[in-house]
């Protein structure tokens, strides 16, 4: 898709210069005050280049002509160098073996390697938190300041940094272009495929010290101590009840909305679980997973079928 305005580069010289756009024919000049300011400059954005090779490339960003696409995403790239390191990405190439995110160069593979070890030398002044690389810091630094410049298009909720928008906007568009290699299943990030793979190679890296029981993820380990400290920090705002864990009550609190966001689209039912949703789907689809091992007999919910086995033990 093209912009509806046109980019060109007009050369101005060095001692001043001048912003035009066709979207808005008004004329601004700027004086140069003590920054050095390159001859050719962006009509759209304003921006100077010392030559007109850089200011033809910048150009491109902003007129999306002959741009690079993805065959494997459909994502598009105005510079065929940026799509071969994407590309690099879906391959794999250069893959986090702390978190199995991957990159589109080993450089970009290192600095973020960084962020795992304990070389972790900007801190905040404002809570202490250390971060590996300058950018990192300055990220976090707008959480403190609560200013949000990236905007949602769709739902206007902001966020600090480009990558938090971009990893959202996913959100609306169903975007999931992480794919695992052993099953259909897709992710929105590389993250949730990393664990994911943990369900094929049932690794469980991360073990109770109280009882011994493991688990894939740390998530799930900390929500399982809950159990053993008894903690319930999660406190139901209309009842007062306590939860281990903040989807437990979520979940609670659609009794008392009624809240219902799972709907079916064979006959419009709806729930308040997708769990629920689940199982409906099977009176549509005639899908009976549970099986009588003494009969033979299948049934749709595990329910019915430990039902039925008290026929047996009588």
């Amino acid at each position: 898709m093209t912009n509806d305005v046109t980019c060109c580069i007009l050369y101005i010289g060095e001692s001043s210069f001048k912003v035009k756009t066709e979207a808005d024919s008004s004329d601004h000049t700027e004086h140069p005050h003590s920054r050095k300011l390159g001859p050719y400059s962006c009509t759209v954005c304003g921006k100077q280049f010392t030559n007109k090779q850089s200011s033809m490339r910048h150009s491109r960003l902003h007129t999306e002509e002959n741009w690079y696409s993805c065959t494997q995403c459909e994502k598009r790239f105005p510079f065929k160098s940026t799509l071969c390191k994407h590309m690099n990405i879906h391959a794999e190439k250069y893959k986090c073996p702390e978190c199995g995110k991957c990159y589109g160069s080993s450089c970009y593979l290192e600095s973020h390697r960084i962020t795992h070890s304990a070389e972790k030398q900007f801190e905040c002044q404002d809570c202490g938190k250390r971060y590996a690389n300058v950018q990192q810091l300055r990220r976090h630094a707008l959480h403190h300041s609560g200013e949000k410049p990236f905007e949602c298009a769709v739902c206007h909720k902001g966020f600090a940094a480009a990558f938090e928008l971009r990893r959202h906007e996913r959100i609306h568009s169903g975007e999931k272009p992480y794919k695992c290699e052993l099953c259909d299943m897709s992710f929105r990030l590389a993250s949730y495929l990393y664990y994911h793979a943990r369900v094929h190679t049932n690794e469980k890296p991360h073990r109770c010290p109280v009882c011994s029981a493991a688990f894939s993820q740390r998530g799930n380990l900390n929500a399982h101590l809950r159990i053993h400290q008894d903690d319930k920090p999660y406190v139901c705002y209309m009842c007062g009840k306590l939860f281990r864990q903040a989807t437990h009550l979520r979940k609670h609190v659609r009794i008392h909305t009624a809240e219902k966001p799972y709907n079916c689209h064979v006959c419009n039912r709806a729930f308040n679980l997708s769990g629920n949703l689940h199982k409906h789907m099977r009176v549509h689809t005639g899908d009976k997973p549970y099986s009588c091992f003494m009969c033979n007999r299948a049934f749709r919910v595990s329910g019915t079928l430990k039902d039925h086995m008290r026929i047996h033990l009588k």
